[in-house]
Formats: structure tokens, sequence, C-alpha cells
């Protein structure tokens, strides 16, 4: 994977540029708002709700089931699944495949629950 080498206003030294499946990422797209547990970060629309969330700092995607162990991008290839989180409301969406639109609700997902962690019984 090929990342930017210079950082401006949206982390553009995270940002991956050459993904190995969805090919090369056209940075300089429309910039979006979207929302992560609550709290408003920006993207580039199309781009992986991944690469956005670690451009903005966020390495935790999710917790495992039983020993609740934080997750992140890992393979970035929608093979591993450490990068599944809860996109507008529905489980288990692997981010490092999922494009980036306007309005989108994100958020850290625990275990294999579609419920926030505060939530489970």
């Amino acid at each position: 994977m090929c990342t930017a080498e210079k950082e401006n206003e949206l982390g553009e030294a995270s940002r991956i540029l050459e993904h190995p499946i969805l090919g090369e990422q056209n940075i300089g797209k429309k910039i979006v708002e979207f929302t992560f547990d609550g709290k408003t970060l920006k993207g580039y629309e199309g781009e992986p709700i991944a690469a956005a969330l670690k451009a903005a700092g966020v390495q935790i995607h999710r917790y495992t089931q039983k020993k609740h162990k934080p997750r992140g991008i890992f393979c970035a290839i929608g093979r591993c699944t450490d990068c599944v989180m809860i996109v507008d409301g529905k489980p288990n969406i692997r981010t490092c495949m999922t494009p980036l639109k306007a309005g989108m609700d994100v958020k850290t997902q625990y275990g294999v629950s579609p419920l926030p962690f505060d939530q489970q019984k």
C-alpha cells in the first residue's frame, strides 16, 4: 500500500492512496462529514471508512466477543474482519471495503452484537 507523504487538515499523511483491492484512491474528492461514536469527523467521499477513521486517529474498530480485546484495521482487503463496525445501524460491516458517504453513522462494535457494549445485557 502506498500512503501520502505530507499531512494536511484531513490527515493526508495517514491516507491510503493505492489500495490492493480497490485500486488507486482519488484523493481530493468531495469532503464529507460522518459520525463516529457520536463525534463528527470528516473524510473523502468514496474512500474506505477505515481510511477516514485512520486519518482521524481512530485505531480501534471493535472489541472481541470473549476477551474484549481491541481490534482495528489489519489486512485492509476484507478478509480478516478485524475492521468490522456498526454502520448506519447494521453490524459486521467491513469498513476497509465500504465507501464513505456523507452522514454515515459509524460505531465501535463489541463482539458480534449490533448493540453498543453499554446496552448489552
